[in-house]
């Protein structure tokens, strides 16, 4: 066994490997750049090796920077985690003839699996299913419904040189491919001036389900049962689950044998993925190899009992697989969300910046502990106060929950929701909350396109129905009743000036548009209890009580016999008084005041938002790469005025309207935050 590893990555997958070397007595070599001198990661390790500037073709993925820290620190092995060099396969091949062992599979595995058509030959050889289709150019119609009969009908007819939903038709019987092919055909050369034609199966209603295999360097190989994968926005996974609330047991048994055939087949000695895309009457398809760690193996960790990152190193050190495939298990339910660094309300725009609070959910699985199960893990590589650079990916944290079914696994992640605490940048906890509460994730009854279809128009606030509205207004009016009780008991009041503490109260729900919400309350102490009080809200009772403290930011308790977890703050950045409430991601902004001050807040004018209509601003914090326009410049509508960057994504911002520039408020180079000003017009 190795005694020291380097780990050629960063952020949390570089923290998870460390956990499991430490667990097994190994040392840990990080490296990092400029931009993660102060990261979790590098504190995490036993020793650290600075690799150079902070974006990562000058850094992370210099392979010469990285074989020569492992041959300074003596590391005798590297871990890649996933992306950077993880599927490089001229980087295996460089450690292997280097003498250091790449915790990974062999170089030739990598190749055989990273060509997407010698893949498919050797999957088609391995007799994994492929997506049936006949790849030549057809020269009828007729012979396009000869094929389209042996395919098995739905089939995609697809133009060779199609694009923007030109020259596609989908056909469901023998008219429709005999029209759609001269359709297409058509098309196809009036748009690209190229007629040729290909079919192939349609995977109606396609799920993504993956099979995670394991081999090692004496040919065994097995599988640890499946994920699904299915809820993706912009072909990026959101949320991952194991097992699969779709497949039956025959499906799981011959998707996993086949994905060990193929694994067999290209020699295959570490973790790695098998991806399949599966239609509505269980047929399934190979898509691609993934020859790494994937970022959702936690959810098969939690569901087998595996530490998957030990045995890739147990792996790699030429050790056996220490079980068989009749002694994988398959125990509860496993959900994962990635908590990603960006703004749900400005279309999932990047957030970086400090990281002012980061409180995640109290734990109760670990990273390399996987005898400890049925409850909350979370993997990061930050920490509170640290900084969330824009030279990488956006993901902040994974939270998994392991729960003894479907149900409880969804309860147990809505909750631990509502305790992660993140403040400083934005997060996408609230678009993760409508998600897990939608009727459709709840029922398993989804696909590949559920994002795009049910929020095609973005996510607003709205999106996010809370099933009991009043209970926000409840907690408000509870927590509020808490302070004046407290505040009442301080000794040294002035006669006539203490503070009365009362029993009702006006909760004002904040509008951004000055249409507030004004609801009535009625809090009664529950006698013989502290931290309780019942609240009368439009006619319903909530008793609630609580054994947090009044500064706490999470509050934990029960209303009316059922366990609650929300978030509690006092002021906003608009209204230093406002109590701003938080659970199932719902955000409500209050002030709970008194009935008479609550009539004299109704009469106080309304105060627009300044008008920035002339002004283009940054919809999101990163690096000004680009300013196109000149002062005195005539601008079209839709015409290119500037480029900011921000984690791997480039946004550009364009002229609303018509207009001469009057001025350029930001330079090229400049690092800016959410709504600066960077062209004024005139």
């Amino acid at each position: 066994m190795f005694t020291k590893i380097l780990i050629a990555n960063r952020g949390e997958i570089a923290c998870r490997v460390i956990a499991t070397a430490k667990k097994m007595g190994i040392a840990t070599v990080a490296v990092y750049s400029e931009a993660d001198k102060e990261a979790r990661h590098v504190q995490l390790a036993d020793e650290s090796v600075l690799l150079g500037p902070a974006p990562s073709r000058e850094s992370y993925l210099v392979a010469d920077k990285i074989i020569a820290a492992a041959k300074a620190t003596g590391a005798q092995a590297i871990h890649p985690g996933y992306g950077f060099l993880s599927e490089n396969e001229a980087f295996a091949k460089r450690c292997e003839d280097e003498g250091i062992a790449f915790i990974g599979p062999r170089h030739f595995s990598i190749a055989a699996m990273g060509d997407k058509i010698a893949s498919k030959k050797l999957a088609n050889e391995a007799k994994v299913n492929t997506i049936p289709g006949w790849n030549d150019a057809i020269e009828s119609a007729e012979r396009a419904v000869e094929i389209a009969r042996d395919i098995g009908y739905p089939v995609m007819i697809k133009a060779s040189a199609g694009g923007g939903g030109k020259g596609l038709r989908v056909a469901f019987n023998d008219k429709e491919a005999l029209e759609g092919f001269t359709a297409c055909q058509n098309e196809a050369r009036n748009s690209f001036g190229d007629d040729r034609i290909f079919i192939e199966k349609f995977v109606q209603e396609p799920r993504h389900i993956e099979i995670q295999v394991l081999g090692d360097s004496h040919g065994n190989v097995i599988y640890l049962n499946e994920r699904e994968c299915s809820i993706q926005r912009r072909h990026q996974k959101v949320i991952e689950e194991a097992p699969s609330p779709f497949i039956s047991e025959a499906t799981r048994k011959a998707m996993g044998e086949q994905a060990v055939a193929l694994a067999k087949a290209v020699k295959y000695q570490s973790a790695g993925t098998v991806e399949f895309v599966v239609g509505k009457d269980q047929d399934f398809y190979f898509l691609e190899m993934n020859t790494r760690l994937q970022v959702e193996h936690p959810v098969t960790e939690c569901i087998t009992g595996v530490d998957l990152v030990e045995l890739m190193i147990r792996v790699a050190a030429g050790e056996k697989l220490p079980l068989t495939q009749a002694q994988v298990q398959r125990n509860g339910w496993a959900i994962e969300c990635r908590i990603n660094a960006e703004d749900p309300f400005r279309n999932f725009l990047p957030s970086t910046g400090r990281l002012v609070r980061f409180n995640p959910p109290q734990q109760t699985m670990h990273q390399a502990n996987t005898a400890n199960l049925y409850g909350v893990r979370v993997d990061t590589g930050v920490q509170d106060g640290g900084e969330i650079p824009m030279f990488y990916d956006s993901m902040i944290a994974k939270l998994i929950v392991h729960g003894s079914d479907r149900n409880d696994a969804i309860a147990k992640m809505r909750e631990a929701l509502n305790a992660f605490v993140i403040r400083g940048i934005s997060s996408n906890i609230p678009f993760q909350a409508a998600l897990l509460a939608h009727p459709k994730f709840v029922a398993g009854d989804f696909n590949t396109g559920f994002i795009a279809e049910h929020y095609a128009q973005g996510f607003r606030a709205e999106d996010v129905p809370h099933d009991d509205p009043d209970f926000l207004v409840a907690l408000a009016a509870f927590v509020r009743r808490k302070s004046r009780e407290r505040a009442a008991g301080l000794s040294g009041q002035l006669p006539g000036y203490g503070v009365k503490v009362g029993h009702d109260y006006t909760v004002i729900s904040l509008a951004t548009d000055g249409a507030h919400r004004y609801t009535p309350v009625h809090v009664d102490e529950v006698v013989g209890e502290t931290g309780a009080a019942q609240v009368l809200v439009s006619g319903k009772r909530y008793q609630i009580s609580s054994p947090s403290r009044l500064n706490d930011v999470v509050i934990t308790g029960e209303c009316n016999g059922k366990a609650f977890t929300a978030q509690m703050e006092r002021g906003s950045k608009k209204n230093p008084l406002a109590l701003v409430v938080q659970h199932n991601g719902t955000r409500l902004e209050t002030m709970v005041v008194s009935p008479r001050m609550a009539e004299l807040h109704a009469l106080m004018p309304f105060k627009a938002p300044a008008d920035m209509s002339r002004y283009v601003l940054s919809p999101m914090p990163g690096l000004l790469v680009d300013v196109a326009v000149q002062p005195g410049q005539k601008v079209q509508a839709g015409e290119r005025v500037a480029v900011i960057e921000a984690m791997k994504m480039e946004n550009v911002l364009f002229a609303a309207a018509d207009g001469i520039v009057g001025k350029v408020l930001a330079s090229k180079g400049e690092s800016l935050v959410v709504d600066q000003p960077i062209v004024e017009f005139e």
